[in-house]
């Protein structure tokens, strides 16, 4: 078959997996009570993403060690601001941005902002496919072999403690994880919208999931029909696949509340 016939097929390979790796990675962040995290590191990979298209070497690099950088920094600042872990995140958030935005003209890098902020699904390569493929078989390796550990973090984070679990090396695996399903979830939505896919499905089921397992499942479900339905809108109406995706994710939550 012509490639220029199945021009979509990797664009609609990509989506379908951003829809299922997204939620189910905000279902950990979110029953972790640490999903404002997600959304600094969602922004903190920028100054990597720049410093290694401006160097030529795999963005996937750039972005996993500026978006672990953004998380360490704002652990460390949490431990100096207690009670105010929000404040110091937030400037964290807006600092690593700011950085990479300075970084295009600084580093004089033929860099396309847009589309790394918002996404260009349609013009997603094998080689995001590759990441996606990465960041997928990362989130069921940590849930096949950490499930019951993760429940007891979820539930009882000190419990966990005491417990001796390795909650510590259980925090930095999925925060390596967290980097990689954003990096992969840049094609699609782009790092502004991205935390509405890691939000948005796990928000409806949350309160009527009995078990992690459950709400995982229901979530990716939500997540894969909001990301093809996205799609397929976005090219019957011809508008950009990722801002139509995170206003869907929006419009769900309005009307089940309503």
């Amino acid at each position: 078959m012509d490639e220029t016939q199945i021009w979509w097929l990797i664009p609609l390979i990509i989506s379908l997996l951003i829809g299922v790796i997204c939620p189910a990675t905000g279902s950990l962040l979110i029953t972790q009570r640490r999903i404002l995290l997600a959304n600094l590191m969602a922004h903190s990979v920028l100054p990597g993403l720049v410093i290694a298209l401006a160097i030529g070497i795999d963005p996937t690099i750039g972005g996993l060690i500026s978006g672990l950088l953004g998380a360490l920094i704002a652990e460390r600042l949490n431990q100096r601001f207690k009670g105010r872990e929000e404040s110091s995140m937030n400037t964290v958030l807006a600092g690593f941005t700011a950085l990479g935005v300075l970084l295009v003209p600084l580093l004089q890098t033929r860099v396309d902002l847009e589309t790394i902020l918002f996404g260009d699904l349609l013009a997603a390569n094998s080689s995001d496919l590759t990441r996606t493929l990465i960041a997928t078989a990362a989130i069921i390796f940590l849930l096949v072999t950490r499930y019951q550990d993760l429940v007891f973090i979820g539930v009882d984070p000190d419990g966990a403690q005491a417990a001796k679990r390795p909650v510590t090396q259980i925090r930095f695996i999925a925060i390596v994880i967290t980097a990689l399903v954003i990096i992969s979830a840049i094609t699609a939505v782009g790092i502004i919208l991205v935390i509405a896919l890691l939000c948005a499905p796990v928000l409806m089921h949350i309160d009527k999931s009995t078990s992690l397992k459950q709400l995982i499942l229901k979530s990716s479900a939500t997540g894969l029909a909001l990301t093809s339905g996205g799609m397929m809108l976005a090219i019957a109406v011809d508008l950009p696949p990722g801002p139509v995706i995170g206003s869907l994710c929006m419009i769900m939550l309005i009307l089940k509340r309503i």
